[in-house]
């Protein structure tokens, strides 16, 4: 099971969502399936008179309510169940080091319509180098609200190494048999922060020059996959800003992050961050040097 897909599986609404997101992709990509619980034992003591015995029954019925459910939507779908006694985030970063993607849900914002990335989502997110993709209730393939999401879009930048998230996104859009749509945003430089009257030529001439720089780091990637329709888009501004507005209707937005280089802090990045809590759709982040 070196490629499966696995999802973290608490029995709320929201990881019941992220489930069956998981599950539709596991059948996409033609592997097995794994739900994972972890149970943190002792729990809190705000739950008083909580056994251990009872925290079990519960974990188990959390996994196998929803391993039947997802196996009455994908009779043909493999699915196996792991239920770890560690912290919740530190089970789903081990979980995910030989699995091909780990999938977490979160709860909408409402009007603000991203996503409210709990303490053990992010802590997972940020723990491990295989892609995590992040699921709301919306996001649900079996909701009525949730669209059908005619692209796959993806942030790239030019002065950063970023050939895996192109990797995932190119992929991702291929066995959707969908179109990508690549977004670059981009600033004048900072010289011209000093300039009282900026030419526009100047930066109709940056912009023609960015967005030959970004068709050239495509070019690789539109040869190896042909048959994916790719669109760029090259905007001046905050790549967050775009990247959220291109959401609107998208069925997967695929942003990259840093490795993670020190024990400190969350290392998401202000892109992928603005992405995360304000997308429209499910979001990808990719690791990456």
């Amino acid at each position: 099971m070196k490629h499966h897909v696995a999802v973290g599986v608490d029995g709320s609404p929201e990881s019941r969502a992220a489930a069956r997101w998981a599950a539709q992709e596991a059948v996409l990509r033609h592997v097995p399936l794994r739900l994972v619980h972890a149970v943190d034992w002792p729990l809190d003591p705000v739950f008083p008179g909580l056994g251990r015995q009872d925290v079990d029954r519960w974990a188990d019925r959390a996994l196998t309510e929803t391993a039947e459910e997802l196996h009455r939507l994908h009779p043909l779908l493999e699915i196996t169940t792991r239920r770890p006694a560690a912290q919740p985030a530190a089970a789903l970063a081990a979980e995910a080091t030989d699995a091909g993607l780990l999938v977490l849900g979160s709860r909408g914002l409402g009007g603000l319509v991203g996503f409210l990335v709990g303490s053990v989502a992010m802590s997972a997110l940020v723990a491990t180098d295989t892609p995590t993709v992040m699921v709301r209730i919306a996001d649900d393939p079996d909701s009525p609200q949730a669209g059908p999401g005619s692209e796959v879009v993806v942030g790239v930048d030019i002065h950063e190494a970023c050939d895996r998230v192109l990797a995932f996104a190119f992929e991702e859009a291929a066995r959707r048999n969908c179109a990508l749509r690549v977004v670059h945003g981009w600033k004048m430089p900072a010289a011209y922060t000093y300039v009282p009257f900026i030419d526009p030529d100047d930066e109709r001439d940056i912009g023609r020059s960015i967005t030959h720089m970004v068709d050239d780091l495509l070019l690789a990637w539109r040869h190896k996959f042909p048959d994916v329709d790719v669109s760029p888009s090259v905007r001046m501004g905050s790549a967050g800003d775009h990247l959220v507005r291109a959401s609107q209707g998208a069925g997967l937005v695929v942003v990259g992050r840093h490795l993670r280089r020190s024990p400190l802090g969350t290392h998401l990045g202000s892109v992928a961050h603005a992405v995360l809590h304000h997308a429209a759709a499910p979001v990808a982040v990719v690791a990456h040097e």
